[in-house]
């Protein structure tokens, strides 16, 4: 009770960007209707999307199947539409390739997980031979998940209850053996999250207990032991250091909590939402603060903005409507609408109507142009690392720069460019500054930073050995002025 009444007091004074974002639903027309969307009692989202494709699991009699559409397919689908069936059971999860909008991944209750080749012009026929097939879980495989900064890196859990590490940069087509296997958990995985480069891994399990562990290795950091918060969902809030889960009190009303990341000994808050009985799924937004909540089964959906000091977390307000939802896809951030200043955007699955709903979260501006603030930097679609790179643990590139700076040096003075001219050209690390891309992941900005301390720590010692050159002439013009002052006398 303390909790809920220090949430319900905020000062109203608080400057936000956010204070009036406001939810957007589709018009009928920009809708996808006529979708027959799975009936499986999963608390997944059923739907994944990217800027040219909308994929959502189906209903179908015998095997799994799910439907590929193009983002523009919007009104009525064809209920013959060619659809992705190569599982011989239900499938439960869907999720797209973070860097190749082509590629897909399922996984389903016949234990395996397959990746798709969607062909450039979409599903004009049915697909029904995978790219890769994996075969490592014993039972269903309930959730996957791509790594979110290596290349071709795939996490999957199932009802055997391990987590399984695979790499799909290899010549074989079945895959047999995972690449690591994580075995800590005494039940049911029902959700995992990444921290924004991709280090930490977060899961919430039905034995009642969130960890938080390296992504690479899978050894434990933290966990809860909450006997008063059961969480179902689980989220690293990007880099504010935090974790949010979503589940019930003891009391069974669903509730939020949020934790911090160095220590999962007792929630930094929890705050109850209501009675209703859907799971809540969480959607954090890291580069506006934002947090979405929606519950399986509810037609409204709360956002809050996160902070990293006290209260941390503002409610905002809430988004309407009466069509219940039993899942959603999330648009990643690049294919936004950026002129209408939206900032997020979801596909809400309405199994009652057989529909899909666009909604677009939005922040009214009166200005016409690029709204500049609402949209910093976010991840790109360019893997940071190679699946070997990450698999090994080496640095990528910092080997390369440190050689590529000798070999620069040598074939500088080889070609007898002086360092002056050099330095008068503005070329830094190799890169023309006009055509420097900011980067657009941590380890990217990581590595630009450390190319920059190797580019300083170079400039320094020239500037040094410059300043040692100087003071030698000037010791040197001194000694002739006084020779030729002695030699005039």
């Amino acid at each position: 009770g303390t909790i809920s009444t220090l949430m319900s007091w905020r000062p109203q004074y608080r400057s936000s960007k956010f204070r009036h974002v406001f939810g957007k639903a589709a018009t009928k027309e920009s809708c996808y209707d006529g979708v027959p969307i799975t009936r499986s009692v999963q608390d997944n989202n059923f739907c994944t999307v990217n800027p040219r494709f909308l994929a959502v699991i189906t209903e179908c009699a015998g095997g799994g199947a799910f439907l590929v559409l193009s983002l523009h397919h919007t009104g009525k689908v064809d209920p013959h539409h060619p659809r992705v069936s190569g599982h011989r059971g239900n499938v439960l999860d869907i999720k797209w390739n973070p860097f190749n909008d082509y590629c897909i991944a399922s996984c389903s209750e016949d234990t395996t997980v397959k990746v798709w080749e969607i062909p450039p012009h979409g599903v004009l026929k049915t697909l029904t031979v995978a790219w890769k097939e994996l075969q490592g879980h014993s039972r269903r495989v309930g959730l996957i998940e791509w790594h979110p900064t290596a290349k071709n890196i795939l996490f999957s859990t199932g009802y055997d209850y391990q987590v399984m590490i695979w790499n799909l940069d290899c010549p074989e087509q079945v895959i047999k053996n995972p690449v690591r296997t994580i075995s800590h958990h005494t039940d049911v995985v029902l959700s995992m999250s990444f921290n924004t480069d991709g280090s930490l891994l977060a899961t919430s399990c039905k034995d009642r207990k969130v960890r938080l562990m390296e992504a690479r290795s899978g050894n434990i950091l933290q966990e809860t032991n909450s006997k008063a918060h059961k969480a179902s969902k689980v989220l690293i809030l990007g880099n504010v250091k935090m974790l949010l889960t979503t589940g019930t009190s003891r009391w069974n009303e669903r509730q939020i909590a949020l934790w911090d990341q160095d220590d999962l000994s007792v929630p930094l808050l929890e705050e109850n939402l209501d009675g209703s009985s859907g799971v809540l799924f969480p959607f954090y937004d890291p580069d506006t603060h934002m947090l979405y909540i929606a519950g399986k089964g509810d037609g409204n959906m709360r956002y809050y903005e996160i902070s990293s000091e006290k209260p941390y977390i503002h409610y905002l307000t809430e988004y309407r409507s009466n069509l219940p939802q039993k899942g959603m896809g999330v648009m990643p951030k690049r294919g936004l609408d950026v002129n209408s200043c939206e900032v997020f955007r979801f596909y809400k699955l309405v199994t009652i109507k057989s529909l899909i709903e666009p909604l677009s979260m939005i922040v009214p501006r009166r200005s016409e142009s690029y709204q500049e603030d609402i949209y910093p930097m976010t991840a790109g679609n360019k893997p940071a690392v190679t699946a070997e790179e990450w698999l090994s643990g080496s640095r990528p590139g910092m080997l390369a720069i440190i050689q590529d700076e000798r070999g620069a040096k040598e074939s500088r003075e080889d070609s007898g460019i002086t360092e002056d001219a050099l330095s008068r050209t503005s070329v830094s690390n190799g890169e023309d500054l006009a055509l420097c891309s900011p980067p657009r992941t941590e380890s990217e900005l990581r590595l630009k930073f450390h190319k920059q301390q190797e580019e300083i720590r170079r400039l320094r010692e020239l500037v040094g050995q410059r300043d040692v050159r100087i003071k030698q002439l000037e010791l040197e013009i001194k000694n002739m002025k006084n020779s030729q002052s002695q030699s005039s006398l």
